[in-house]
Order: C-alpha cells, then sequence, then structure tokens
C-alpha cells in the first residue's frame, strides 16, 4: 500500500515539476513588451533558472543522503511555489532574475532525486508514464498563459494562477513526507558501499559515463531552444501571432506528453534503446516539416508536434537506463551528474542561440536544433559500444574467475 501511495505521490510531483518548465518561453513575447527590455533576454532568466539547477542536481546526492527523498522534494516544490508567486508580482526584469534562483535550485534536487528512485524501484512504463504527467503540468502552462492573455492581457495572473496551484501541491507534499522514511534508510545503506567512488572524476572514468552526459546536455538543448525561442520563430518567420504561438507551444508539449503515454505502452514491448532510437527519428521528421519553406500554421504546428511525440520517449528512457548502465549503487550520483549535465545545456545553449538569432534572423531555428540532433544520435550510439564492451568485460572476468574456482 506504501508503495503504491509514494508512486501516486511521485505521480503529482513530476506535474509540479512540469507546470514551471513551459512558461517562459510561452509567455516571453507578451513579457518583453510589457518590460521593455530586448528580445534576447530571455536566454538571461533561463539561464539563471538552469545554473541554479546544475548546482543542485551535483550536489543531490549528498543532500538527498542527508535528508531523504520525500522531505527534499517537498522542500524543492515549495521553493518553485514561492519563486511562481514572485514572477507574478514582477515589474521589474531584475525581480524576474532574482526569482528565478529558487526556480532552478528547487528543480535540481527533487528532479534527480525522483528519477532515480523510478529507475530503482519501477519498470520503464512508470518511468515515461510519470514524465508524461510532467508533459501535464508542462502542457497545462503554456494553455493557462495563452487564456490570461487572451481574456485579460495579463501573463502576471498567469503566473500567480500557476503559483496557487503549486502550493496546494506543496501541502500534498509535505503530509506525504512519512511515507518515505523507510526507503530512505535502505536507500542510505545502498549508498554506502560505493561512497569511495561517488565523486565526479570517479565518475567521469567509468565507461560510457561522459558520452551519455554529452547526450543528455544535446538532449536538454534541444528541448529547451525548442519550448523558450519556439514561439518566438512562430511570430518572426511563420507570421503567426503571439497568443496562436503560445498555443502551438503548448502543442509540443502535449506532443511529447501524449507521446510519454504511448511510450509507456510500447515499452512493455520494446527496449529503452529502441525507444530512444525511434523518437530520435521523430524529431528529424519534425523538423524537416518546419525547414519546409512555407509560411502559415499548419506545417507549423505538425513540426512542434511531431517533435514533442519524437522527445517523448528519450529522457525517460536514458534515465531508466542508469542503474543498468553504471550499477545500482552509483546511480543516484550519476543521476546527478546527469541532470546537472543535462540542465547546463539548458543553461548555455538557450541564450547562445538567442544571441546568435537575434543577428542571423531566427530561420535558423530549425537547423541548429537539427544539428543538435544529429551530435545527440553520435553520442548515444557511441556510449551503447563502451558500455556494452565494458559489460561484457566484466562478464568474462566473472566467469574465468568461477572457472579457476572450479579448477
Amino acid at each position: 500500500m506504501t508503495t503504491v501511495l509514494i508512486l501516486v505521490v511521485i505521480y503529482l510531483s513530476f506535474i509540479s515539476l512540469g507546470l514551471p518548465d513551459s512558461l517562459l518561453g510561452s509567455a516571453w513575447p507578451a513579457i518583453y513588451e510589457s518590460l521593455a527590455v530586448p528580445l534576447h533576454y530571455a536566454g538571461f532568466i533561463s539561464m539563471i533558472i538552469a545554473g541554479g539547477t546544475v548546482i543542485s542536481s551535483v550536489g543531490s546526492e549528498r543532500i538527498i543522503r542527508r535528508w531523504g527523498t520525500g522531505l527534499v522534494t517537498a522542500l524543492s516544490i515549495l521553493m518553485t511555489a514561492t519563486a511562481l508567486m514572485g514572477f507574478s508580482f514582477s515589474q521589474h526584469f531584475l525581480l524576474l532574475c532574482l526569482c528565478a534562483v529558487p526556480l532552478g535550485l528547487g528543480a535540481g534536487s527533487v528532479d534527480a532525486a525522483l528519477n532515480n528512485y523510478v529507475a530503482l524501484h519501477y519498470k520503464a512504463k512508470h518511468m515515461n508514464w510519470l514524465h508524461c504527467f510532467w508533459g501535464v503540468g508542462a502542457s497545462l502552462g503554456p494553455f493557462i498563459i495563452a487564456a490570461f492573455l487572451i481574456r485579460l492581457n495579463s501573463w502576471h495572473l498567469g503566473y500567480r494562477t500557476i503559483g496557487i496551484v503549486q502550493c496546494f501541491l506543496v501541502v500534498i507534499l509535505f503530509v506525504a513526507v512519512p511515507l518515505w522514511r523507510k526507503d530512505t534508510a535502505a536507500g542510505t545503506e545502498r549508498q554506502k558501499k560505493s561512497d569511495g567512488s561517488l565523486k565526479i572524476p570517479a565518475l567521469l572514468h567509468r565507461a560510457g559515463v561522459k558520452e551519455v552526459l554529452s547526450a543528455f546536455f544535446c538532449y536538454c538543448t534541444l528541448e529547451a531552444i525548442t519550448g523558450l525561442w519556439g514561439s518566438t520563430y512562430l511570430v518572426t518567420v511563420k507570421n503567426i501571432p503571439a497568443q496562436k504561438a503560445a498555443q502551438v507551444i503548448a502543442l509540443y508539449f502535449m506532443g511529447i506528453t501524449i507521446g510519454r503515454f504511448i511510450a509507456g505502452l510500447a515499452s512493455m514491448r520494446l527496449n529503452n534503446r529502441q525507444m530512444i532510437r525511434g523518437g530520435q527519428c521523430l524529431i528529424a521528421g519534425g523538423i524537416l516539416l518546419l525547414i519546409v519553406p512555407i509560411n502559415g500554421a499548419a506545417l507549423a504546428v505538425s513540426g512542434f508536434f511531431i517533435i514533442g511525440l519524437g522527445c517523448a520517449p528519450v529522457f525517460p528512457s536514458l534515465l531508466h537506463e542508469t542503474p543498468r548502465n553504471f550499477g545500482k549503487e552509483y546511480a543516484q550520483a550519476v543521476m546527478g551528474i546527469q541532470m546537472a549535465s543535462a540542465y547546463i545545456g539548458t543553461t548555455l545553449m538557450p541564450p547562445l542561440f538567442g544571441r546568435i538569432a537575434v543577428s542571423t534572423g531566427f530561420s535558423l531555428f530549425p537547423f541548429f536544433i537539427g544539428l543538435v540532433l544529429l551530435l545527440k544520435i553520435f553520442m548515444v550510439e557511441r556510449a551503447y559500444k563502451k558500455i556494452d564492451s565494458a559489460h561484457r568485460a566484466a562478464k568474462n572476468l566473472v566467469q574465468s574467475s568461477t572457472n579457476s574456482i572450479v579448477k
């Protein structure tokens, strides 16, 4: 019964994680006009949020070991709720930057904690469905922003509404903290066995870790640039009104959501690697639709939706493979640096792309994310090759030792 209740809490937590992630990109065309700041300033806010997430992700293993998954989750969501309420009252760009700090710090530890817990204790279908619930939150965010922009021309009220929803979730999470206590003791005992090898330099020497970190960097770069700058691309290149563009980006996140529900079903027949490769093919197809030189909404809507569908299985499947790839005793530590690497991509690349696109034009958008996709595919395949080789070597060593004992 406790396991089922914890799973329910994790599902709610993933909704809470998704709600803030899609807000900035959807609301930015309205925010930068109301605050009278340059268009590319969205990249600075995104960089602060992601920077906080990187810091908390790197330190997540020690924080979670000390305080436990349940309490870390509740406190982290409280930080994001507070930050969103701060956004909703902001009338100056610097205040937005200040509120972005707790928004980022709150996301890192909880992301690493929940993903590692699910990878260790549940099947791949739950990892996909849980990230589907992240997509529910990420899809609701732009719809709420668009509704308030259309009816009241107010992005502030959109942020405030989502902040209030987060506050309700925080209450549920604090009530549920006692459910996690038994698991915390078991997880701490398992991590003691590998404590000497949990430092980042040692982890980086494990086969395939560097390549997997690069793959996470590329994936989150693609996802973040699409979510943050996709709306601007539609407005400036495809001549779609800002309100309609926000709805199209909502469909992108809806594609991720629907795709992860389907991926959960597909994972009962397909393994994680097959899911990742299939998703990458779909992303490529969606990017090709954006490149077609035809103005109007139809192809753009289809392209963003298909990119979302393709993104759906990639991130959860990479995460779910962590214990298998690197061992259960190292899973939490590796998960932390994987999330950090993912958010380094989110930190560095959106502002970089924004600066480049302001100079060269946002028509660069589909070609840029296409290049990132190709690099990700290369890194994933290289990681698989190294991990499989290491596993074969370890298996052969065990077999040789067994044969020696028998003789």
